[in-house]
């Protein structure tokens, strides 16, 4: 006969473990058609998702009917709003309310509202690791410190927050596979920081007096100098310090200038933001592998990280996505498209996506678009929304429906022709909330199934830009110069001819493939084994442009070098001309976004007229809202394109 203690350790086993016979969704990233994808049980699955702050079930039910069964729902440790500047309310409450106690209920509440709209829903939930008020005042040397002996949220440097936070993350994900619907999640999206995207929390300028940055601080320079003094004082030009005295750089932002940093000089304030950023990094990383360690790798685990083409303020903490993309339990990495939402131009992703896809990482777009059905915050939610917040133009859309519909097609075209995925991120409700509108997303959907994702090396970029996520480091006026060069994101859109962007430290083991020309955007000195690699390149033929701290200089196929001093922004009419001399084909001429790869053309213009789009071989190509041919074995595309419009085609080659 079983004894009662035996029966009462059966009971609690059964009651803390998930019942197995659960249909679970094991989800991973994989390698496809030269590109990471999602597949979840074993079988490909559209990388797009519906994500709304507020989360009715209405707005569930629209995306439902658009096919779209792949969801993202917000939760919070804290009771605070994500922005620390604007005031604004938290959209959920707490989950951590006090020691080891947890409040579950507006999770519960998210997955009723979502299933109720769709029964085959798949969630991953974006969980925001801030601390509560509670917490930091139990905990006040785990706070930011500033130097007005006010607190500013929690350190980033604190193990404390770090290990307890972990601690409350265990038991967050233990819960959530133990829960009725965890056959429906497939994943958690690891946030944190300001607008939980991982950027420090500051005001105006940047402070953390708390004596725990400086001990890590100093733990970091003996890892990263190999506990070599020498070495250290050699690089720090100072011959007086030591791993036990040094001190961080002041990167405050209180004194700018408009010049780059010296190296010989300031290789502290170098290292300050290395560290800076690296502890962000680690930061990530050490909340991805408790996910994947307390799933037995079920879960997806993915971030928003690495804004380093468009966030030029070093202070945020971006500049160290080269090393979390070496971390293994890392799925996917996340950016909106850049704040320049205006028609006929290019939103890039704020990051090197091609670095993230070589590193075997999915990216999702946040595509974060207004609309005309576009509503401000405190129309939705006057509770949460400060006076004069969320008002300016930023938040608000197009007038017209014509517009609106260009930019989700031009959001869509980008994410097929660069083979990433992306949520469609309806913030407060609605802004998708039109026929014409909900049709794009639920094209999406369908050309997953009609037009499988599939590789096509003849469309593949002829140009390739290469920048350094740590240029911001050098810039002394904290981003102004630096933003100076990373203007040429704009422009670089609308030459006709896509490029492919990758880190610096990607270099290493580069292929050029079919590049006819490599532009080094944004470093300030070359190193030994790059300038070894211009040279190698010319002998290909491939001409080369670098822009460093003074000008650009270009180095065409006769080895000769043009210097164009101070030249640092370049119109896209320039760069055409530099590309035609380069052979480099393009498939318009004129001065609209093109998007092309992957048997895929997406053509977003200001003004309309006749175009002639020059393909790169004989092919077929389809009208893809009606499976229609429109033209058969040809190497041209004759269309009429309306104004303020997108327009995509499909190329099936011979």
């Amino acid at each position: 006969m079983l004894t009662l203690r035996i029966i009462a350790t059966i009971i609690l086993l059964l009651l803390h473990f998930p019942c197995q016979s659960k249909k679970e969704s094991y989800t991973r990233v994989e390698i496809s058609n030269g590109v990471p994808g999602l597949v979840i049980s074993e079988k490909p699955y559209p990388p797009y998702a519906y994500m709304s702050y507020l989360g009715e079930e209405k707005y569930y039910k629209e995306a439902a009917d658009a096919d779209i069964h792949l969801y993202n729902i917000p939760a919070y440790l804290g009771d605070r709003g994500i922005n620390s500047n604007s005031g604004i309310g938290p959209f959920r409450s707490a989950i951590w309310i006090g020691e080891n106690e947890y409040d579950y209920s507006s999770l519960i509440k998210d997955f009723d509202t979502i299933l109720n709209a769709d029964e085959k829903a798949k969630v991953i939930v974006r969980l925001h690791l801030d601390a509560p008020l509670w917490w930091e005042k139990l905990n006040p040397n785990e706070t930011c410190q500033l130097n007005d002996s006010s607190t500013l949220r929690i350190s980033y440097f604190s193990e404390t927050w770090k290990k307890e936070a972990g601690k409350v993350l265990e038991s967050f994900t233990e819960w959530l596979l133990g829960y009725a619907y965890s056959e429906h999640l497939i994943g958690i999206h690891i946030a944190g920081g300001f607008t939980e995207e991982w950027f420090y929390h500051f005001k105006q300028n940047f402070y953390d007096e708390n004596p725990i940055r400086i001990k890590t601080f100093q733990k970091w320079l003996r890892h990263n100098y190999q506990n070599n003094l020498l070495e250290l004082q050699s690089a720090w030009r100072n011959k007086n310090i030591t791993f036990n005295t040094v001190q961080l750089a002041d990167i405050s932002g209180e004194e700018k200038r408009d010049e780059w940093r010296n190296p010989e000089k300031e290789q502290n304030v170098i290292d300050t933001y290395r560290f800076h950023s690296e502890t962000m990094a680690d930061n990530i990383a050490y909340f991805c592998k408790i996910v994947k360690e307390k799933s037995n790798g079920r879960l997806l685990t993915g971030t928003f990280y690495g804004y380093h083409y468009f966030v030029t303020d070093p202070r945020r903490g971006h500049g160290a996505l080269a090393k979390l993309l070496e971390c293994p339990d890392l799925d996917y990495l996340s950016s909106p498209n850049v704040y320049n939402r205006k028609i006929g131009e290019d939103w890039p992703p704020m990051v090197a996506i091609e670095s993230v896809h070589k590193h075997g990482k999915l990216w999702l777009a946040e595509n974060d678009t207004r609309t005309f059905k576009t509503t401000l915050l405190k129309d939705r939610a006057p509770k949460i929304c400060p006076p004069g917040q969320y008002e300016n133009e930023i938040w608000q859309g197009p007038n017209d429906k014509e517009t609106s519909v260009a930019f989700l097609w031009k959001n869509l075209g980008r994410m097929l022709t660069k083979g990433y995925g992306g949520w469609w991120f309806d913030m407060w409700g609605g802004w998708f909330s039109d026929p014409d509108l909900l049709n794009v997303l639920k094209m999406g959907q369908q050309f997953f199934n009609e037009y499988p994702p599939q590789e096509e090396i003849k469309m593949n970029a002829q140009v390739c830009v290469i920048v350094d996520e740590e240029l911001s480091f050098w810039d002394a006026s904290f981003g102004k110069l630096t933003e100076n060069i990373l203007a040429n994101r704009y422009p670089l859109g609308k030459t006709g001819a896509p490029y492919d962007l990758y880190l610096r430290t990607d270099l290493i083991d580069f292929t050029t493939n079919d590049y006819r020309v490599i532009w080094l955007m944004g470093m300030l000195e070359l190193k030994e084994g790059e300038k070894e690699q211009i040279e190698k390149w010319k002998q290909q033929g491939i001409m080369v442009l670098w822009t460093d701290g003074t000008g650009t200089r270009i180095y065409n196929h006769d080895a000769d070098i043009i210097y164009s001093k101070y030249k640092f922004k370049w119109s896209n009419s320039e760069l055409r001309e530099i590309w035609k001399n380069a052979g480099v084909h393009f498939y318009l001429e004129t001065n609209d976004v093109v998007y092309a790869g992957r048997k895929w053309i997406c053509i977003h213009t200001l003004e309309g007229g006749k175009r002639t789009v020059k393909l790169p071989f004989y092919a077929q190509v389809i009208d893809p809202l009606n499976n229609k041919v429109i033209a058969d074995s040809t190497n041209f595309i004759e269309t009429n394109l309306a104004a303020r419009s997108t327009t995509l085609f499909r190329l099936n080659s011979y």
